[in-house]
């Protein structure tokens, strides 16, 4: 995909170690990439990424993941910062839309980029904050609590799917195994609750995702994964719209440092947006 309009911009599907020079970018923008990302994140669509090149060296990247027929999501939009408003971002960013087909497509905004969104036929669904801190430790785990082998990969994959706009077993089988990530369920008279997973990052452990049916199966998680950073500062992507996440982030001393809407270009399928106590990742949903 040769676009001579912008300086012989060559948009191509992108490797991983493509993908480690975008993390990189990322990287430099604060977003705090975890660090083995990117292999679950081509698990679950090898075809969804994108890079642009200039005489060979890259210069522009995105992503468009599909999860089945009907739903897909963009992250990582990016253009090196030197080469910024010669429209190598756009040309890239159709080129990656292209992928995802007739599909609804989600993604989660910054605010400098909201308008240019809402051009592009996203409409906002809900804000989402990045709450970062250490967390207190504490005292008495809580005994429901236990690894995510416990609770049996196929009902990790439906309580995952009912948290979500699509399913993504795939993605999740690699994430749960990463290297680096501790996972984590909660199981109440034989009933998984909830689940979480922590993951090492750039600048601070990430939580992603949080998943719990209650404020008190997701708090449990949540302290029993503090435990495992070991008073590290910890992250974690908070929906706005579960006021019941956003005060068990403030209730742990967390504090926000910045915000993206979670944005759509059409209908999604119904999920338990209640459950959703920490998005799994900015730039996959």
């Amino acid at each position: 995909m040769t676009d001579s309009a912008h300086g012989g911009l060559v948009v191509s599907r992108a490797t991983l170690d493509d993908w480690r020079v975008v993390t990189g970018w990322a990287a430099d923008e604060g977003w705090n990439p975890g660090l083995a990302d990117a292999p679950s994140f081509f698990a679950q669509d090898p075809e969804g990424f994108f890079v642009g090149r200039v005489d060979g060296a890259p210069v522009s990247a995105v992503s468009v993941v599909n999860y089945g027929e009907r739903y897909a999501f963009l992250g990582f939009y990016l253009v090196r910062p030197d080469l910024r408003g010669r429209g190598y971002g756009l040309a890239t960013w159709q080129a990656g839309l292209a992928h995802a087909g007739g599909r609804t497509v989600g993604l989660d905004g910054v605010p400098d980029q909201q308008d240019n969104y809402r051009r592009s036929g996203f409409q906002r669904r809900h804000g989402t904050l990045r709450y970062i801190g250490p967390l207190p430790a504490v005292d008495v785990p809580d005994r429901h609590v236990r690894p995510v082998e416990a609770a049996g990969l196929r009902a990790l994959m439906a309580y995952d799917s009912a948290c979500l706009p699509a399913d993504r077993p795939r993605f999740l089988e690699s994430w749960l195994a990463a290297p680096g990530h501790r996972s984590l369920a909660r199981i109440v008279d034989g009933r998984l609750t909830g689940y979480g997973v922590l993951r090492p990052g750039r600048d601070a452990r990430r939580v992603g995702p949080l998943f719990a049916d209650t404020r008190e199966d997701a708090e449990a998680l949540l302290d029993a994964l503090a435990a495992e950073a070991d008073g590290a500062p910890v992250a974690m992507d908070v929906p706005e719209s579960n006021p019941a996440a956003v005060a068990l982030a403030e209730a742990r001393g967390m504090k926000p440092t910045f915000d993206t809407a979670r944005m759509y270009t059409g209908p999604v399928r119904d999920f338990a947006e209640e459950r959703v106590f920490g998005v799994t990742t900015l730039e996959l949903g």
